[in-house]
């Protein structure tokens, strides 16, 4: 990198001596003015030389004194931001200015180039201001094969482990036949799982990032949050709140298996949108690793159901301890594991973070409502649009930034985990204290 940034700014000191041969008015030029993009590597310092020339002698022609300032902001700080200018100190119409400058993630950071005349008694005058110079920051090297170790060394998530097997063991056991007959011909819950994840829930948060103006990686980290597929947590929460266990756990599965090629249609799509310049990952394999996760010990559990009835009923009497437990280690460990990247997190990001899971809900219920699914399907159907799979938006993140940037974008991922699985425990014990102390009794004589 340094050799970089000594061959850059050789090659602009030499030049700036020719910052008198400017083609029509131009009088701002960084070098010799052929080139409009330079580039820097990551996290590193270095300058750039402005040329400038004020005007022709007939502007300043009957003027005893005149002074001019240049500067200089980025259109993207977070790629770039801008140190301090100094002015070389030679008088006369032909100046420069030396401009530091550091470099920060990986992108395009347009630069605004303004020259003005300080010599009135008013505002200063704008001469000429240039937009048409940027700084490409090159991302550096990284061993992929390690950047998802600090996120999975921590010893409560394998503890963890067999009791979410034998969880979804248990969901097997739920599975009805019919229902999943009904499923074949009226699709329709599925596929407002899909709109709902996929084209409703991206497109909000690259509004709300717009919104509230949250740098282009942060954005591109909310986006890719919201266009992962529903959650395992999903059909967990359909049986606490009186869902259809069933539908969730076969929209988990087909939003899952369309996320290979939702994922990445959509993080390129707002990635090109908001200018972010990174080549993104998508964690094929863990995909593959959700889905089998999921297929293999639910297909167990179906197969207990049909062949071993004494040990269904245990397992149906563990689901709601084990669910507690789950819901309750998700959320420690969630914020254990992302205690070091929330350290420095915003106010912005958080907000947004923590309306995603509401969002996506009413987003779901809305759709279901509008088509006339019964209650229980409404429920699961607004639970799945709600709750999504937040560990494959990470994976993306960990995948396709270097350390430092991918724990930056990984923000979004971690708060929107931990929202979800905090407001949906809300959720839950909100509906479990309203049956047992609010709801009227069932009238027996209804019988």
């Amino acid at each position: 990198p340094k050799h970089q940034i000594s061959f850059l700014c050789s090659r602009l000191l030499r030049a700036q001596d020719n910052g008198t041969s400017r083609i029509g008015k131009r009088y701002l030029n960084i070098g010799d003015g052929s080139y409009q993009e330079f580039e820097f590597p990551e996290n590193t310092k270095g300058v750039i030389v402005i040329s400038c020339r004020y005007g022709s002698a007939a502007s300043r022609k009957g003027r005893e004194s005149w002074k001019q300032t240049v500067r200089v902001r980025s259109l993207d700080p977070d790629v770039l931001s801008i140190l301090n200018i100094s002015d070389s100190g030679h008088a006369g119409p032909l100046r420069s200015y030396v401009i530091s400058i550091r470099s920060g993630l990986a992108g395009t950071a347009p630069l605004l180039i303004q020259l003005l005349d300080l010599d009135q008694n008013s505002q200063p005058v704008l001469i000429e201001e240039r937009t048409d110079y940027s700084i490409r920051v090159a991302p550096g090297t990284d061993d992929p094969t390690t950047r998802l170790s600090h996120f999975t060394e921590n010893p409560v998530l394998f503890a963890l482990l067999p009791l979410i097997f034998i969880n979804k063991c248990a969901f097997g056991c739920k599975v009805e036949g019919e229902v999943l007959r009904g499923l074949v011909r009226r699709p329709a819950p599925l596929l407002l799982g899909v709109v709902g994840q996929f084209l409703v829930m991206p497109l909000y948060a690259f509004a709300v990032s717009r919104l509230l103006s949250l740098p282009k990686a942060l954005s591109l980290g909310l986006v890719i949050t919201c266009s992962a597929p529903g959650g395992g947590g999903g059909y967990l929460y359909s049986l606490l709140l009186g869902g259809d266990v069933t539908l969730a756990i076969c929209m988990t599965l087909v939003s899952t298996v369309v996320a290979t090629a939702a994922m990445p249609l959509s993080s390129a799509l707002y990635g090109r949108v908001l200018g972010v310049h990174a080549a993104l990952h998508v964690p094929f394999v863990k995909i593959l690793g959700t889905l089998l996760f999921i297929a293999i010990p639910i297909s167990l559990g179906v197969l207990v159901k049909l062949r071993v009835p004494a040990l269904t009923r245990v397992l149906l009497a563990l689901i709601r301890p084990f669910s507690f437990v789950l819901i309750v280690g998700g959320v420690f460990v969630a914020c254990q594991m992302g205690a070091s990247i929330l350290a420095s997190v915003r106010v912005p990001i958080v907000l947004a973070g923590v309306a995603v899971p509401m969002v996506g809900l009413l987003v779901g219920l809305a759709l279901a409502r509008a088509v006339g699914l019964p209650g229980p399907q409404c429920r699961t159907v607004s639970i799945e649009v709600g709750v999504q799979n937040s560990l494959l938006a990470l994976a993306v993140m960990q995948l396709s930034f270097r350390r430092a940037e991918a724990d930056y974008v990984s923000q979004a991922p971690f708060i929107v985990a931990i929202s979800s699985t905090s407001e949906m425990l809300l959720i839950v014990l909100g509906h479990v204290t309203y049956r047992r102390f609010c709801e009227p009794p069932a009238d027996p004589s209804a019988a």
